[in-house]
């Protein structure tokens, strides 16, 4: 079963140095039918403007991931990491026992990206912080693995039954995902379309009880596929 969450329904938080949209219930947006998804906690689609940013603020408990649309995002953090994260790449925080940071837009424009809440299988664990760029290759024809809970995996490691993929794909292009049968699917770009529903730039799919996926692109597009706890 497939049901398409619009762009346009989303929560949303606007302030002089950020435009925030909600796919779950967030800060000052609250919708107890819109709590999470399986074991994803959180989907903010943030604009946040040139030369500002998150301040210093604590995490506990949770897998925290960001994936850099446009512009880059500068972390910064208690354990001592700092490190910029620029469009199409990705990174990932594990607060577990408790770790500040800040993420701070450093550019001359405004940055874009999808912040990404899970919650983790694990409490109490080491905090930690790891970054990767991924190569942005023309012409690509499958999702690429890019977050994993599975440290076998060729990609960052987070405390969470979940993986997390994502590519660039040219229009008319067909992808096919064999997932895990719970999948959040986040259209970052373009349009595409899955079965009988049609999704534009900032909507998604909630995906139940259906492994095999196929996206057709119906224009250049890139999503992300966030395969879930079954």
């Amino acid at each position: 079963m497939m049901k398409l969450v619009k762009y346009d329904d989303l929560g949303r938080n606007q302030f002089s140095w950020l435009d925030a949209r909600h796919h779950f219930s967030f800060g000052q947006y609250h919708d107890s039918k819109r709590m999470g998804f399986a074991n994803l906690r959180v989907v903010n689609d943030d604009i946040v403007k040139a030369h500002s940013g998150f301040d210093t603020h604590p995490h506990r408990d949770m897998e925290i991931i960001t994936y850099v649309r446009q512009g880059a995002i500068t972390h910064r953090d208690s354990m001592g990491n700092e490190g910029r994260t620029e469009a199409g790449d990705v990174q990932v925080m594990s607060a577990g026992s408790g770790v500040y940071h800040s993420e701070h837009n450093e550019e001359d424009i405004d940055t874009n990206l999808y912040q990404i809440w899970i919650l983790p299988n694990e409490a109490r664990v080491k905090p930690r912080w790891d970054a990767k760029k991924f190569p942005k290759e023309e012409g690509q024809t499958e999702l690429s693995l890019l977050v994993s809970g599975d440290e076998a995996d060729d990609a960052l490691f987070i405390h969470a039954d979940a993986k997390i993929y994502g590519g660039q794909f040219a229009k008319g292009l067909t992808v096919s995902h064999i997932g895990v049968g719970t999948s959040y699917v986040l259209v970052s770009q373009g349009q595409i379309k899955s079965g009988d529903i049609i999704a534009h730039k900032g909507d998604a799919i909630e995906v139940t009880d259906q492994k095999e996926l196929s996206f057709e692109m119906v224009e250049d597009s890139e999503i992300l596929v966030i395969d879930l706890e079954e």
